[in-house]
C-alpha cells in the first residue's frame, strides 16, 4: 500500500485510555509518511489539552461537556448546559473542518469526539472510530451508523455496531510494553527498583490517579501481619492523591522494607518486567498492555466507569483463562490473598501468562492506519 501524505483530524479524549491510543495512531501515521499533517480535537479543560501538546501535536479544544450521571446541584447545572454546548461544538467543528480540510477523521471515543465526528460525517468526510473497550461507549455507539469503519479490540462487538464495518485491530499500545520482558530486562528492572532477584515480585497499579480500593486492600493486609507475605517484594503505585497518606502509613510500619510505594510509575516497562503478578484496574489500555507483556494478572474492575466497561474488559480474559478477577467490593478481604496465592502457584501463573499473551494484538496502530488509507 502506498502511504502518501494526508491530512488527518483525530478527535476524542477525557481519559488516558482515549488519549494514549490516539497518540499511538498519530505516531504511526507520521512514521508511515512524515509529511502527513495531523490535528487533534478535544474538549476544553480536559487532560488531552496538556497531554497531546506534550507529545508534539497541535490540539484545538471545543466547549463540549459530558452528561453527569450522579445527582448533585453541580451536575444538574452541568447537564442543563449540555445541549447548548453540543450545538456550539458542532458549529465550531464544521468551521474547523472547512479550514483544515482533512482527508479523513478518526474518533477514539469519549464525549469530546462526538461533535467533530458528527459534523464530519454530515459533510461526507471519511471517518473511522476506534473502540477500546469490550462494552462500547455511548459516543461510539451513536456514531457507528455514520462512519465507514469501526476498529475494535474485542470479539462480539456486532451487538453494538454494524457487523460489516467492524475490523478487529486491538488497541494501540506503547512500543516499550509491546513484548514480554527478556531475562536481561527483568534484571534491569530489579536493579532499577532496588529489588532482590531471588524474591517474587508483585506490582500493584491503580491508574495514574491511584485507587483507594487497592490502597486500602494493601494497608489492611499489612495491618493483618502480611499473611504468607514472606519472600515477596511489592511495587505499589498508589497515586498522587494518596501518596502522602500512604507515606504516613508506611512511616508507622518502619519494619517493612520490601514494599515500595510510588505516586506515579514513569517506567511502566520496567515495573511490568519486574512483576511476577500484577494487580490492576481493567481499563482497555492496561488490559492490552498486560496481554502484550504476557503477565499473570488479578483485575479489580473500577465500578465508577460508564456501562461498567472495565468488568466487560476483564471478563473477556477471565473467560479464556487469561486473568483472574476480584470484585471491587470484595477487594479489602480477598485481593491480597488471591494475588499472593497466584504468586506461589507457578503452574497457574504459567497458564495465565500463556493465555494472556495469546490474546495480544500488537499491530493495532498499523491495522488502523491501513483502514484509514483504504478509505481515502
Amino acid at each position: 500500500m502506498e502511504y502518501k501524505a494526508i491530512r488527518v483530524i483525530i478527535s476524542g479524549g477525557g481519559t488516558g485510555g482515549h488519549i494514549f491510543p490516539a497518540v499511538a495512531i498519530a505516531n504511526k501515521l507520521k512514521q508511515l509518511n512524515p509529511e502527513t499533517e495531523i490535528l487533534f480535537v478535544g474538549a476544553e479543560g480536559k487532560m488531552e489539552m496538556d497531554k497531546v501538546p506534550a507529545e508534539g501535536y497541535k490540539i484545538v479544544g471545543l466547549p463540549m461537556v459530558g452528561m453527569q450521571r450522579h445527582l448533585s446541584f453541580h451536575n444538574v447545572m452541568n447537564n442543563l448546559t449540555v445541549p447548548i454546548r453540543v450545538l456550539d461544538s458542532v458549529s465550531r467543528a464544521k468551521k474547523l473542518l472547512k479550514e483544515f480540510k482533512p482527508d479523513v477523521v478518526i474518533g477514539v471515543g469519549g464525549f469530546a469526539s462526538a461533535p467533530l465526528l458528527w459534523a464530519a460525517t454530515g459533510m461526507k468526510i471519511p471517518a473511522v472510530i476506534q473502540e477500546q473497550n469490550g462494552f462500547a461507549g455511548v459516543t461510539n455507539r451513536l456514531l457507528g451508523s455514520r462512519v465507514q469503519s469501526i476498529c475494535v479490540a474485542y470479539d462480539g462487538m456486532e451487538r453494538f455496531f454494524p457487523k460489516e464495518k467492524i475490523v478487529k485491530s486491538g488497541n494501540p499500545i506503547r512500543e516499550a510494553v509491546s513484548q514480554p520482558a527478556s531475562a536481561e530486562k527483568k534484571a534491569e528492572a530489579c536493579a532499577y527498583y532496588g529489588l532482590s532477584p531471588l524474591k517474587k515480585h508483585l506490582f500493584i497499579v491503580g491508574g495514574s490517579l491511584g485507587s483507594r480500593t487497592l490502597n486500602n486492600a494493601v494497608e489492611n493486609w499489612i495491618q493483618d501481619g502480611r499473611p504468607d507475605g514472606e519472600d515477596i517484594e511489592i511495587i505499589w503505585q498508589c497515586g498522587k492523591y494518596y501518596k502522602s497518606s500512604v507515606d504516613n502509613f508506611m512511616e508507622a510500619h518502619p519494619e517493612i522494607e520490601d514494599i515500595h510505594p510510588f505516586d506515579f510509575i514513569a517506567r511502566m516497562d520496567l515495573a511490568y518486567a519486574a512483576a511476577d503478578v500484577v494487580i490492576s484496574r481493567s481499563g482497555a489500555s492496561s488490559v492490552s498492555e498486560l496481554c502484550a507483556m504476557g503477565k499473570a494478572v488479578v483485575f479489580v474492575p473500577s465500578p465508577n466507569v460508564a456501562e461498567d466497561h472495565q468488568t466487560h474488559n476483564a471478563m473477556a480474559l477471565v473467560r479464556k483463562e487469561a486473568a483472574m478477577l476480584v470484585n471491587d467490593a470484595d477487594a479489602a478481604e480477598e485481593l491480597m490473598s488471591t494475588a499472593i496465592g497466584l504468586l506461589k502457584n507457578t503452574e497457574r501463573r504459567s497458564v495465565l501468562e500463556k493465555n494472556a499473551e495469546s490474546l495480544a494484538l500488537r499491530n493495532a496502530s498499523q491495522v488502523i492506519c491501513d483502514e484509514v488509507y483504504k478509505l481515502i
